[in-house]
C-alpha cells in the first residue's frame, strides 16, 4: 500500500510539473504584454521595459519556467537578496549569494494589484471549498437516493420521471441553471424566499465588519449540484439494477433477510464503485472552481478569480489557479483509487 501510494504521489507531482510547463509556455508565448496591460497604453517604452526586466519577462522562456518552478517548489535555491519574499521554514545551506531552503510555495505577486498571490488564493479557496462541498453533499444524497428509488421502481411512472429529470439536468449547463435560479428565486420571488440575486458567503455589514451570509450559498450550491445529481442518479440506477439481478442478492432474499438489509448491506455497497468514480471526478471539478456559476452569483471564489486573471492577463494569479486545479484533481484521483479497495474487497493493490 505504501509503495503504491508513493508511486501515485510521484506521478502526481510529475503531472503538476508538466501542466505548469505547458500552461506557462502557452501563456508566456501568447502575443500579449502583461506589463503594457499593467501600465496602460500610454506608458512610455522605457517604463515598460524596466517593468519587464523587474518581472523577469525579458529572460528566455526556459529560464522563466525554471525560476517559476523553483519558486513554487518546497525545496529550492533562492537568492539571498530576495529572501524576505519567501516563507522560509528551514535553511539547509547558506552561500554568499544563494541558499537552499525548505519553504512554502511562492506564487509571486499579482501584476494588476501588486498583492501576494498566495494571499489572494487564501481568501478565495475557502469560499469555493464551502460552495463545492455543499453542492457535492446535495448531489451525493439526492443522486444516490433518486437512483435507488428509480431502480426499485423500474419501468414505473416514478422511474420514468426520475430518468427524464436526470437527463434534463445533465443536459442543462450549470450557468443556465444558475441564471434561471437567480432570476426566479433571487429576483422575481425575492420577497418570498429572502434570497439575494448576487452575493458571496462572506459579506460586509453596514459597520464594515465581515459576516457570514448563509442564504447566499443556497442558490449557487443548487445550481452547481444539478448536473452531478443527474449523473449520480443515472449511475446509481444502472449499477443498482445490475446488482439486484445477481445470484447472491436472490440468495440473500431467499434466506429471509429483510429487504432493507439486503439493499443497504449487499446491494448498495457493491453499487458504489462507478458512483465513487463519478463523485470524485465531480468533486474535483467543483473544487477547481465553478467558473460561470461563481460569476453569475458574484460569489468571489477561485472560479471568479481565475476568470478575472484571464481577462486581465494576470499571469501569476492565473498560473496559481491552474496549479490549484491540477493539485485538486491529482489528490482526489489518488483518494478515489484508495476508496476502490475499501469499497470492493475484490480490488487489490499490487
Amino acid at each position: 500500500m505504501l509503495r503504491y501510494l508513493m508511486n501515485r504521489i510521484f506521478s502526481g507531482v510529475a503531472v503538476v510539473i508538466a501542466v505548469v510547463i505547458l500552461i506557462s509556455a502557452i501563456i508566456y508565448l501568447a502575443p500579449v504584454d502583461p506589463t503594457r496591460l499593467s501600465f496602460g497604453q500610454r506608458s512610455d517604452d522605457s517604463t515598460v521595459e524596466a517593468r519587464r526586466k523587474q518581472l523577469g519577462l525579458d529572460l528566455p522562456l526556459y529560464q522563466q519556467m525554471g525560476k517559476y518552478l523553483m519558486d513554487i517548489a518546497p525545496i529550492s535555491s533562492i537568492d539571498n537578496t530576495y529572501q524576505d519574499q519567501y516563507d522560509v521554514i528551514l535553511t539547509l545551506w547558506t552561500g554568499s549569494k544563494y541558499s537552499w531552503v525548505v519553504k512554502k510555495p511562492f506564487f509571486r505577486y499579482s501584476y494588476q494589484t501588486g498583492r501576494r498571490v498566495s494571499l489572494m488564493l487564501s481568501e478565495t479557496i475557502p469560499k469555493t471549498v464551502i460552495l463545492a462541498l455543499s453542492a457535492f453533499l446535495i448531489a451525493t444524497i439526492l443522486g444516490i437516493l433518486f437512483g435507488i428509488v428509480a431502480a426499485l421502481n423500474r419501468d414505473s411512472k416514478l422511474d420514468q420521471f426520475i430518468v427524464g429529470f436526470s437527463t434534463l439536468g445533465y443536459s442543462l449547463p450549470s450557468y443556465v441553471s444558475a441564471m434561471v435560479l437567480a432570476l426566479i428565486f433571487g429576483y422575481y420571488f425575492k420577497h418570498i424566499t429572502g434570497l439575494n440575486l448576487q452575493g458571496s458567503i462572506y459579506e460586509l455589514n453596514d459597520l464594515g465588519d465581515e459576516i457570514v451570509v448563509w442564504r447566499n450559498l443556497l442558490l449557487p450550491a443548487i445550481a452547481l449540484g444539478i448536473r452531478p445529481i443527474a449523473i449520480v442518479t443515472q449511475l446509481t440506477r444502472s449499477a443498482m439494477l445490475d446488482v439486484l439481478s445477481m445470484d447472491y442478492i436472490r440468495t440473500a432474499r431467499a434466506k429471509g433477510l429483510a429487504f432493507t438489509k439486503v439493499i443497504s448491506s449487499h446491494a448498495l455497497r457493491n453499487t458504489m464503485n462507478p458512483v465513487t468514480t463519478a463523485l470524485t471526478g465531480w468533486l474535483a471539478s467543483l473544487l477547481a472552481g465553478a467558473f460561470f456559476v461563481e460569476n453569475v452569483f458574484n460569489f468571489k471564489g477561485v472560479g471568479q478569480l481565475t476568470v478575472d486573471a484571464m481577462i486581465n492577463y494576470d499571469v501569476p494569479v492565473l498560473l496559481a489557479c491552474v496549479i490549484f486545479i491540477c493539485v485538486v484533481f491529482v489528490v482526489l484521483n489518488i483518494i478515489a483509487d484508495l476508496l476502490y479497495v475499501w469499497l470492493d474487497p475484490k480490488v487489490k493493490i499490487g
